[in-house]
Protein backbone atom coordinates (compact mmCIF):
# COMPACT_ATOMS: atom_id res chain seq x y z
CA UNK A 1 0.00 0.00 0.00
CA UNK A 2 1.30 3.41 -1.31
CA UNK A 3 1.69 6.61 1.46
CA UNK A 4 -0.63 8.17 -0.87
CA UNK A 5 -3.73 5.79 -0.44
CA UNK A 6 -2.55 5.39 3.36
CA UNK A 7 -3.30 8.56 3.71
CA UNK A 8 -6.20 8.21 1.87
CA UNK A 9 -8.09 5.63 3.93
CA UNK A 10 -6.92 7.53 7.15
CA UNK A 11 -9.18 11.10 6.00
CA UNK A 12 -12.07 8.22 4.80
CA UNK A 13 -12.08 6.43 8.14
CA UNK A 14 -11.40 9.18 10.53
CA UNK A 15 -14.32 11.38 9.01
CA UNK A 16 -16.67 8.85 8.82
CA UNK A 17 -15.83 7.98 12.48
CA UNK A 18 -16.82 11.21 13.81
CA UNK A 19 -19.90 11.48 11.70
CA UNK A 20 -19.43 13.47 8.36
CA UNK A 21 -21.44 12.59 5.52
CA UNK A 22 -19.80 9.46 3.85
CA UNK A 23 -20.45 11.82 0.51
CA UNK A 24 -18.36 14.25 2.37
CA UNK A 25 -15.56 11.58 3.57
CA UNK A 26 -15.44 10.69 0.49
CA UNK A 27 -14.46 13.38 -1.77
CA UNK A 28 -12.24 14.56 0.60
CA UNK A 29 -10.33 11.45 0.97
CA UNK A 30 -9.86 11.38 -2.75
CA UNK A 31 -8.53 14.68 -2.96
CA UNK A 32 -6.48 14.15 -0.13
CA UNK A 33 -5.14 11.36 -2.42
CA UNK A 34 -4.48 13.40 -5.75
CA UNK A 35 -2.81 16.63 -3.56
CA UNK A 36 -0.11 13.99 -1.94
CA UNK A 37 0.03 12.52 -5.17
CA UNK A 38 0.96 15.46 -7.14
CA UNK A 39 -1.78 14.43 -10.15
CA UNK A 40 -3.16 17.94 -9.35
CA UNK A 41 -7.49 18.45 -8.40
CA UNK A 42 -8.05 18.88 -11.38
CA UNK A 43 -8.23 15.51 -12.38
CA UNK A 44 -11.13 15.18 -10.26
CA UNK A 45 -13.31 16.72 -12.45
CA UNK A 46 -12.37 15.01 -15.48
CA UNK A 47 -13.10 11.40 -13.88
CA UNK A 48 -16.54 13.27 -12.86
CA UNK A 49 -17.37 14.70 -15.71
CA UNK A 50 -16.22 11.53 -18.40
CA UNK A 51 -17.96 8.95 -15.35
CA UNK A 52 -21.14 11.18 -15.70
CA UNK A 53 -21.06 11.14 -19.67
CA UNK A 54 -20.53 7.70 -20.06
CA UNK A 55 -23.47 6.86 -17.67
CA UNK A 56 -26.95 7.79 -18.74
CA UNK A 57 -28.53 4.88 -17.04
CA UNK A 58 -28.12 7.33 -13.53
CA UNK A 59 -30.71 9.40 -15.42
CA UNK A 60 -33.20 6.08 -13.43
CA UNK A 61 -31.94 6.77 -10.30
CA UNK A 62 -33.61 10.88 -9.47
CA UNK A 63 -37.02 9.38 -12.09
CA UNK A 64 -37.73 6.60 -10.04
CA UNK A 65 -37.25 8.83 -6.57
CA UNK A 66 -39.66 10.88 -8.17
CA UNK A 67 -41.96 8.33 -8.90
CA UNK A 68 -41.91 7.04 -5.58
CA UNK A 69 -42.68 10.59 -3.62
CA UNK A 70 -45.68 11.17 -5.82
CA UNK A 71 -47.07 7.70 -5.00
CA UNK A 72 -46.43 8.42 -1.15
CA UNK A 73 -48.31 11.73 -1.59
CA UNK A 74 -51.02 10.83 -3.69
CA UNK A 75 -53.79 7.91 -2.74
CA UNK A 76 -52.16 5.43 -4.58
CA UNK A 77 -50.57 3.93 -1.40
CA UNK A 78 -54.38 4.19 0.48
CA UNK A 79 -56.17 2.26 -2.71
CA UNK A 80 -53.17 -0.77 -2.61
CA UNK A 81 -53.34 -1.04 1.14
CA UNK A 82 -57.28 -1.29 0.51
CA UNK A 83 -56.98 -4.43 -2.24
CA UNK A 84 -54.29 -5.87 0.14
CA UNK A 85 -56.38 -6.08 3.49
CA UNK A 86 -59.25 -7.69 1.36
CA UNK A 87 -56.88 -10.13 0.31
CA UNK A 88 -54.54 -11.59 2.64
CA UNK A 89 -56.16 -9.67 5.93
CA UNK A 90 -58.43 -12.32 7.03
CA UNK A 91 -55.67 -14.56 7.90
CA UNK A 92 -54.07 -14.80 12.14
CA UNK A 93 -51.25 -12.18 11.61
CA UNK A 94 -53.75 -10.44 8.63
CA UNK A 95 -52.22 -7.25 8.81
CA UNK A 96 -48.65 -8.54 9.05
CA UNK A 97 -49.54 -10.37 6.01
CA UNK A 98 -51.22 -6.92 4.40
CA UNK A 99 -47.14 -4.92 5.23
CA UNK A 100 -45.82 -7.66 3.50
CA UNK A 101 -47.87 -7.84 0.34
CA UNK A 102 -48.02 -4.30 0.08
CA UNK A 103 -44.20 -3.87 0.40
CA UNK A 104 -43.78 -6.90 -3.13
CA UNK A 105 -46.12 -4.41 -4.75
CA UNK A 106 -44.99 -1.34 -3.89
CA UNK A 107 -41.35 -2.43 -4.67
CA UNK A 108 -42.75 -2.78 -8.16
CA UNK A 109 -43.67 1.26 -8.65
CA UNK A 110 -40.75 2.59 -6.50
CA UNK A 111 -37.26 0.63 -5.91
CA UNK A 112 -36.37 2.47 -3.11
CA UNK A 113 -36.44 0.69 0.39
CA UNK A 114 -36.55 4.00 2.01
CA UNK A 115 -39.20 5.46 0.55
CA UNK A 116 -41.28 2.28 1.05
CA UNK A 117 -40.58 2.47 4.65
CA UNK A 118 -41.30 5.92 5.35
CA UNK A 119 -44.37 5.98 2.87
CA UNK A 120 -46.64 3.29 3.01
CA UNK A 121 -44.83 1.48 5.94
CA UNK A 122 -45.92 4.46 8.10
CA UNK A 123 -49.83 4.02 7.02
CA UNK A 124 -49.27 -0.14 7.84
CA UNK A 125 -48.27 0.92 11.27
CA UNK A 126 -50.16 3.39 12.51
CA UNK A 127 -52.93 0.53 10.96
CA UNK A 128 -51.31 -2.11 13.28
CA UNK A 129 -51.00 -0.29 16.39
CA UNK A 130 -53.96 1.56 16.43
CA UNK A 131 -56.09 -1.25 18.02
CA UNK A 132 -53.72 -2.54 20.36
CA UNK A 133 -53.45 -5.72 18.89
CA UNK A 134 -49.66 -5.45 17.85
CA UNK A 135 -46.93 -4.64 19.69
CA UNK A 136 -45.25 -1.68 18.06
CA UNK A 137 -41.96 -3.03 18.27
CA UNK A 138 -43.78 -6.17 16.18
CA UNK A 139 -45.50 -3.31 13.69
CA UNK A 140 -42.11 -1.41 12.91
CA UNK A 141 -39.54 -4.63 12.54
CA UNK A 142 -42.05 -6.73 10.06
CA UNK A 143 -42.65 -3.27 8.35
CA UNK A 144 -38.39 -2.62 8.44
CA UNK A 145 -38.02 -6.35 7.01
CA UNK A 146 -40.31 -6.10 4.36
CA UNK A 147 -38.73 -2.91 2.87
CA UNK A 148 -35.71 -5.03 2.53
CA UNK A 149 -37.73 -6.56 -0.88
CA UNK A 150 -38.06 -2.74 -2.59
CA UNK A 151 -34.86 -2.69 -4.21
CA UNK A 152 -35.11 -6.36 -5.32
CA UNK A 153 -38.11 -6.55 -6.95
CA UNK A 154 -37.62 -4.35 -10.40
CA UNK A 155 -37.39 -1.29 -10.89
CA UNK A 156 -34.83 -1.04 -8.14
CA UNK A 157 -32.11 1.86 -7.87
CA UNK A 158 -29.67 0.07 -5.88
CA UNK A 159 -29.66 -2.55 -9.25
CA UNK A 160 -29.06 0.21 -11.30
CA UNK A 161 -26.39 1.43 -9.55
CA UNK A 162 -24.09 -1.61 -9.74
CA UNK A 163 -25.04 -1.78 -13.53
CA UNK A 164 -23.17 1.48 -13.86
CA UNK A 165 -19.94 -0.04 -12.13
CA UNK A 166 -20.05 -3.76 -13.56
CA UNK A 167 -21.12 -3.02 -17.05
CA UNK A 168 -23.83 -5.37 -16.41
CA UNK A 169 -27.50 -5.38 -17.96
CA UNK A 170 -30.10 -3.48 -15.98
CA UNK A 171 -32.84 -6.11 -18.05
CA UNK A 172 -31.19 -9.26 -16.98
CA UNK A 173 -30.80 -8.11 -13.20
CA UNK A 174 -34.46 -6.46 -12.81
CA UNK A 175 -35.33 -10.24 -13.84
CA UNK A 176 -32.70 -12.30 -11.72
CA UNK A 177 -34.76 -10.11 -8.56
CA UNK A 178 -37.91 -11.04 -9.19
CA UNK A 179 -37.78 -14.75 -7.58
CA UNK A 180 -35.50 -13.75 -5.07
CA UNK A 181 -37.93 -10.67 -3.68
CA UNK A 182 -40.99 -12.98 -3.91
CA UNK A 183 -39.00 -15.92 -1.80
CA UNK A 184 -37.97 -13.16 0.67
CA UNK A 185 -41.74 -12.22 0.94
CA UNK A 186 -43.03 -15.97 1.43
CA UNK A 187 -40.35 -16.03 4.32
CA UNK A 188 -41.67 -12.90 6.23
CA UNK A 189 -44.68 -14.05 5.72
CA UNK A 190 -44.18 -17.70 6.96
CA UNK A 191 -42.18 -15.95 9.77
CA UNK A 192 -45.00 -13.58 10.47
CA UNK A 193 -47.63 -16.77 10.28
CA UNK A 194 -45.76 -18.52 12.88
CA UNK A 195 -45.23 -15.31 15.76
CA UNK A 196 -48.64 -14.58 15.43
CA UNK A 197 -50.13 -18.22 16.02
CA UNK A 198 -47.45 -18.70 18.87
CA UNK A 199 -48.29 -15.01 20.40
CA UNK A 200 -52.01 -15.37 19.62
CA UNK A 201 -52.13 -12.21 18.02
CA UNK A 202 -55.76 -11.57 17.39
CA UNK A 203 -57.70 -12.09 13.69
CA UNK A 204 -58.71 -8.89 11.72
CA UNK A 205 -62.14 -8.73 10.56
CA UNK A 206 -62.56 -10.22 7.23
CA UNK A 207 -63.23 -7.83 4.36
CA UNK A 208 -66.01 -9.55 2.60
CA UNK A 209 -65.66 -11.58 -0.51
CA UNK A 210 -68.08 -9.70 -2.38
CA UNK A 211 -65.77 -6.18 -1.77
CA UNK A 212 -63.05 -7.57 -2.98
CA UNK A 213 -63.67 -7.08 -7.13
CA UNK A 214 -64.71 -3.36 -5.77
CA UNK A 215 -61.12 -3.12 -4.06
CA UNK A 216 -59.35 -4.89 -7.01
CA UNK A 217 -61.09 -2.09 -9.21
CA UNK A 218 -60.37 0.67 -7.07
CA UNK A 219 -56.85 -0.05 -7.08
CA UNK A 220 -56.07 -1.81 -10.75
CA UNK A 221 -54.64 1.22 -12.28
CA UNK A 222 -52.08 1.11 -9.99
CA UNK A 223 -51.52 -2.26 -9.40
CA UNK A 224 -50.62 -1.47 -13.64
CA UNK A 225 -47.40 0.16 -12.95
CA UNK A 226 -45.22 -2.66 -12.29
CA UNK A 227 -46.63 -4.73 -15.81
CA UNK A 228 -46.09 -1.52 -17.99
CA UNK A 229 -42.43 -1.23 -16.29
CA UNK A 230 -41.94 -4.84 -16.99
CA UNK A 231 -43.29 -4.83 -20.82
CA UNK A 232 -41.34 -1.85 -21.53
CA UNK A 233 -38.33 -2.72 -20.31
CA UNK A 234 -38.67 -6.59 -21.98
CA UNK A 235 -40.75 -6.07 -24.84
CA UNK A 236 -38.00 -3.81 -26.15
CA UNK A 237 -40.13 -0.75 -26.17
CA UNK A 238 -38.06 1.21 -23.82
CA UNK A 239 -35.05 1.30 -21.76
CA UNK A 240 -34.59 1.12 -18.09
CA UNK A 241 -33.82 4.68 -18.17
CA UNK A 242 -36.74 5.40 -20.48
CA UNK A 243 -38.78 3.19 -18.02
CA UNK A 244 -37.96 5.01 -15.17
CA UNK A 245 -39.22 8.58 -16.85
CA UNK A 246 -42.57 6.31 -17.62
CA UNK A 247 -43.07 5.03 -14.34
CA UNK A 248 -43.07 9.37 -12.82
CA UNK A 249 -45.46 10.31 -15.67
CA UNK A 250 -47.72 7.34 -14.97
CA UNK A 251 -47.41 8.16 -10.99
CA UNK A 252 -47.93 11.69 -12.04
CA UNK A 253 -50.61 10.75 -14.17
CA UNK A 254 -52.65 8.33 -11.96
CA UNK A 255 -52.36 11.01 -8.68
CA UNK A 256 -53.10 14.26 -10.27
CA UNK A 257 -55.51 13.27 -13.51
CA UNK A 258 -57.59 9.64 -12.42
CA UNK A 259 -57.62 10.14 -8.52
CA UNK A 260 -57.09 13.79 -8.40
CA UNK A 261 -55.51 13.50 -5.12
CA UNK A 262 -52.44 15.83 -5.83
CA UNK A 263 -52.71 19.52 -5.77
CA UNK A 264 -50.04 21.97 -7.75
CA UNK A 265 -48.78 22.82 -4.28
CA UNK A 266 -48.24 19.28 -3.21
CA UNK A 267 -46.41 19.07 -6.96
CA UNK A 268 -44.30 21.57 -5.94
CA UNK A 269 -43.40 20.10 -2.76
CA UNK A 270 -42.35 16.58 -4.22
CA UNK A 271 -40.27 17.83 -6.78
CA UNK A 272 -37.92 20.03 -4.48
CA UNK A 273 -38.19 17.05 -1.98
CA UNK A 274 -36.77 14.34 -5.36
CA UNK A 275 -34.38 17.06 -5.93
CA UNK A 276 -32.81 17.05 -2.45
CA UNK A 277 -33.01 13.38 -2.47
CA UNK A 278 -31.15 13.04 -5.92
CA UNK A 279 -28.68 15.19 -4.90
CA UNK A 280 -27.71 13.08 -1.52
CA UNK A 281 -27.39 10.68 -4.13
CA UNK A 282 -25.61 11.77 -6.78
CA UNK A 283 -23.02 13.69 -3.85
CA UNK A 284 -21.90 9.38 -3.11
CA UNK A 285 -21.84 8.99 -6.66
CA UNK A 286 -19.47 11.52 -7.47
CA UNK A 287 -17.47 10.96 -4.66
CA UNK A 288 -17.32 7.06 -5.67
CA UNK A 289 -16.54 7.80 -9.17
CA UNK A 290 -13.58 10.10 -8.21
CA UNK A 291 -12.41 7.17 -5.02
CA UNK A 292 -12.71 4.37 -7.62
CA UNK A 293 -10.34 6.43 -9.99
CA UNK A 294 -8.00 6.31 -7.05
CA UNK A 295 -8.61 2.63 -5.97
CA UNK A 296 -7.61 1.80 -9.91
CA UNK A 297 -4.51 3.67 -9.99
CA UNK A 298 -3.43 1.62 -7.10
CA UNK A 299 -4.31 -1.51 -9.10
CA UNK A 300 -6.50 -2.98 -6.01
CA UNK A 301 -8.52 -4.91 -7.72
CA UNK A 302 -6.68 -6.99 -9.42
CA UNK A 303 -3.95 -7.53 -7.03
CA UNK A 304 -7.34 -8.81 -4.86
CA UNK A 305 -8.20 -11.04 -7.57
CA UNK A 306 -4.86 -12.82 -7.79
CA UNK A 307 -4.44 -12.54 -4.04
CA UNK A 308 -7.84 -14.30 -3.48
CA UNK A 309 -7.48 -16.75 -6.82
CA UNK A 310 -4.15 -18.04 -5.73
CA UNK A 311 -5.79 -18.78 -2.58
CA UNK A 312 -7.86 -21.81 -4.72
CA UNK A 313 -10.57 -20.39 -2.62
CA UNK A 314 -14.07 -21.78 -3.97
CA UNK A 315 -16.72 -19.92 -5.73
CA UNK A 316 -18.96 -20.47 -2.68
CA UNK A 317 -16.67 -19.77 -0.13
CA UNK A 318 -15.88 -16.50 -2.24
CA UNK A 319 -19.40 -15.82 -2.16
CA UNK A 320 -19.97 -16.74 1.50
CA UNK A 321 -16.83 -14.43 2.82
CA UNK A 322 -18.15 -11.34 0.47
CA UNK A 323 -21.55 -11.88 1.85
CA UNK A 324 -20.42 -11.68 5.75
CA UNK A 325 -18.02 -8.77 4.93
CA UNK A 326 -20.87 -7.20 3.58
CA UNK A 327 -23.50 -7.88 6.46
CA UNK A 328 -20.90 -6.51 9.07
CA UNK A 329 -20.81 -3.13 6.30
CA UNK A 330 -24.09 -2.72 6.18
CA UNK A 331 -24.18 -1.83 10.02
CA UNK A 332 -21.81 1.20 9.08
CA UNK A 333 -22.58 2.28 6.30
CA UNK A 334 -25.44 2.83 3.89
CA UNK A 335 -26.13 0.94 0.10
CA UNK A 336 -25.05 3.48 -2.16
CA UNK A 337 -21.89 3.78 -0.89
CA UNK A 338 -21.58 0.07 -0.47
CA UNK A 339 -22.00 -0.94 -4.22
CA UNK A 340 -20.35 1.84 -5.78
CA UNK A 341 -17.18 1.68 -3.55
CA UNK A 342 -16.88 -1.96 -2.02
CA UNK A 343 -18.46 -4.21 -4.56
CA UNK A 344 -16.07 -3.03 -7.74
CA UNK A 345 -13.21 -4.05 -5.80
CA UNK A 346 -14.64 -8.19 -5.64
CA UNK A 347 -15.81 -7.75 -9.44
CA UNK A 348 -12.67 -9.28 -10.90
CA UNK A 349 -12.29 -12.08 -8.70
CA UNK A 350 -15.59 -12.80 -9.33
CA UNK A 351 -14.28 -13.11 -12.93
CA UNK A 352 -11.52 -15.17 -12.64
CA UNK A 353 -13.71 -17.27 -10.37
CA UNK A 354 -16.50 -17.95 -13.35
CA UNK A 355 -19.21 -16.34 -10.69
CA UNK A 356 -22.12 -15.04 -13.07
CA UNK A 357 -21.62 -11.11 -12.37
CA UNK A 358 -26.06 -10.55 -12.58
CA UNK A 359 -26.24 -13.99 -9.55
CA UNK A 360 -23.69 -11.90 -7.48
CA UNK A 361 -25.34 -8.53 -8.16
CA UNK A 362 -28.41 -9.30 -7.08
CA UNK A 363 -27.10 -11.44 -4.15
CA UNK A 364 -24.66 -8.21 -3.21
CA UNK A 365 -28.11 -6.03 -3.22
CA UNK A 366 -30.30 -8.01 -1.25
CA UNK A 367 -27.31 -8.81 0.77
CA UNK A 368 -26.64 -4.72 1.22
CA UNK A 369 -30.64 -4.39 2.26
CA UNK A 370 -30.45 -6.76 4.88
CA UNK A 371 -27.46 -4.67 6.06
CA UNK A 372 -30.25 -2.10 6.31
CA UNK A 373 -32.05 -3.43 8.96
CA UNK A 374 -29.28 -5.10 10.78
CA UNK A 375 -28.59 -3.86 14.29
CA UNK A 376 -27.15 -1.91 15.77
CA UNK A 377 -27.09 0.76 12.91
CA UNK A 378 -29.67 -0.26 9.83
CA UNK A 379 -30.84 2.89 8.53
CA UNK A 380 -34.10 1.23 8.01
CA UNK A 381 -34.60 0.65 11.87
CA UNK A 382 -33.80 4.68 12.12
CA UNK A 383 -35.70 5.65 9.02
CA UNK A 384 -38.90 4.20 11.31
CA UNK A 385 -37.88 4.98 14.58
CA UNK A 386 -37.92 8.94 12.88
CA UNK A 387 -41.61 9.04 11.35
CA UNK A 388 -43.20 6.51 14.14
CA UNK A 389 -41.46 7.77 17.14
CA UNK A 390 -41.32 4.18 17.95
CA UNK A 391 -38.04 3.70 20.78
CA UNK A 392 -35.69 2.13 18.62
CA UNK A 393 -34.50 -0.35 21.58
CA UNK A 394 -38.34 -1.71 20.97
CA UNK A 395 -37.63 -2.22 17.01
CA UNK A 396 -34.13 -3.80 17.31
CA UNK A 397 -35.77 -6.59 19.82
CA UNK A 398 -38.27 -7.26 17.54
CA UNK A 399 -36.17 -7.37 14.26
CA UNK A 400 -34.34 -10.67 14.99
CA UNK A 401 -36.93 -13.49 13.82
CA UNK A 402 -37.21 -11.57 10.64
CA UNK A 403 -33.28 -11.12 9.98
CA UNK A 404 -33.03 -14.61 10.77
CA UNK A 405 -35.43 -16.09 8.09
CA UNK A 406 -33.92 -13.18 5.71
CA UNK A 407 -30.70 -14.58 6.08
CA UNK A 408 -31.52 -18.08 5.21
CA UNK A 409 -33.00 -16.75 1.85
CA UNK A 410 -29.80 -14.66 1.60
CA UNK A 411 -27.55 -18.23 1.76
CA UNK A 412 -29.35 -20.04 -0.54
CA UNK A 413 -30.00 -17.77 -2.84
CA UNK A 414 -25.94 -17.23 -2.63
CA UNK A 415 -25.55 -20.96 -2.83
CA UNK A 416 -28.10 -21.49 -5.39
CA UNK A 417 -27.63 -19.39 -8.51
CA UNK A 418 -30.05 -21.00 -10.72
CA UNK A 419 -32.98 -19.60 -8.39
CA UNK A 420 -31.64 -16.07 -9.37
CA UNK A 421 -30.93 -16.88 -12.72
CA UNK A 422 -33.84 -19.07 -14.27
CA UNK A 423 -35.99 -15.98 -15.28
CA UNK A 424 -32.83 -14.14 -17.13
CA UNK A 425 -32.03 -17.13 -18.93
CA UNK A 426 -36.00 -17.94 -19.74
CA UNK A 427 -35.64 -14.75 -21.49
CA UNK A 428 -31.93 -15.38 -23.50
CA UNK A 429 -29.68 -14.51 -21.31
CA UNK A 430 -26.45 -16.82 -21.71
CA UNK A 431 -25.73 -19.97 -19.61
Amino acid sequence: MSLEFAICLIVLFGLAGIGAPIAYAILISSFAYLAVAGQGIGISGKVLMDGLYNSFILLAVPLFIVAANIMNAGTISDRLLGFCVAVVGRFRGGLGHVNVVASLIFSGMSGSAVADAAGIGKIIIQMMTKSGQYPRGYAAAITAASATIGPVIPPSIPMVLYALVSNTSIGYLFLGGILPGVLMGLVLMGMNTWLAHRRGLALETPVPLSELPGRTINAFPALLMPAILLYGIYGGVTTPTEAAAVAAFYALVLSALFYRALSPSALFRILVESARSSAAVGLVIGGALILNYVVASENIPSLLAAHLTGLNISPQAFMLGVMLLLLLLGCVLDATTIILVIIPLFLPTCRELGIDLVHFGVVAVINCMIGMITPPYGILLFVINAVTQIPLSEIIGAVWPFLLVLLAALLWLALAPGVVLWLPRLFGYPA
